[in-house]
């Protein structure tokens, strides 16, 4: 799966050092990043895993909100990882990384090894069979009982986040983004076995309307009973 190459974070390597700039002025970033922590209920026992963690903007922001958690960023991209080390060592924070494709993280990681695991502003720029390979390894790398947030372009419901959307379909191509924007994203999730699927958020932005969804990790009777 992993053969194919990734969508650079913002379309082009020869942009990627202006990614952090662009994010923050279209996307009414600290909102939505804010809502993401929030939705964690982040305590110092927790093991958060950011697939696709690009320049670590979210990964930083859950290390200070609770220094106790264990942080761990997984990105293909390694011009973005180098951004994302110089951040954290500005940040002064402990975050850990792993090169690789958000479809191979439980190779890199090991199943059942986190307790929450969240995902920020990547799927809208996979095909559809990565992104349903993303999120089955996002359900695989939870603990029975862990939860999913993920914060990315969804439905976009009216004619201005459609409008607003086609600046995301210009920079990452129309084949990868529609159907994030025709609403795939929760029927992919549940498709990978999580439980209380929801919608939690719509934040309207300049560039389309970003979703945040929530889901867990079943826990089944015998896991129930251990």
């Amino acid at each position: 799966m992993s053969a194919q190459s990734f969508t650079p974070a913002a379309g082009d390597p020869k942009y990627t050092k202006y990614y952090d700039t662009v994010i923050a002025l279209l996307t009414r970033e600290d909102r939505w990043r804010s809502a993401v922590i929030a939705r964690l209920e982040l305590t110092q026992d927790d093991v958060v895993v950011d697939v696709g963690c690009g320049t670590a903007s979210l990964a930083i922001r859950i290390k200070q909100q609770q220094p106790g958690a264990r942080v761990i960023g997984v990105d293909p991209d390694p011009q973005v990882l180098a951004i994302a080390r110089a951040k954290v060592r500005r940040a002064g924070v402990q975050v850990e990384f792993v090169e690789g494709m958000g479809d191979r993280a439980v190779e890199f990681l090991g199943p059942g090894m986190a307790t929450k695991v969240v995902s920020s502003l990547v799927l809208h720029q996979c095909p559809v069979p990565m992104k349903k390979a993303m999120i089955g390894n996002m359900f695989t790398l939870l603990r029975p009982g862990g939860e999913l947030v993920i914060a990315d372009y969804g439905l976009q419901r009216d004619a201005l986040m459609r409008l607003g959307f086609r600046i995301v379909q210009f920079v990452d191509g129309k084949r990868d983004t529609q159907p994030n924007a025709d609403g795939i994203l929760p029927g992919l999730i549940e498709q990978a076995g999580f439980a209380d699927v929801a919608e939690v958020s719509v934040i309207r932005t300049g560039t389309g309307s970003i979703s945040l969804y929530r889901a867990t990790r079943p826990v089944s009777g015998d896991e129930a009973n251990r």
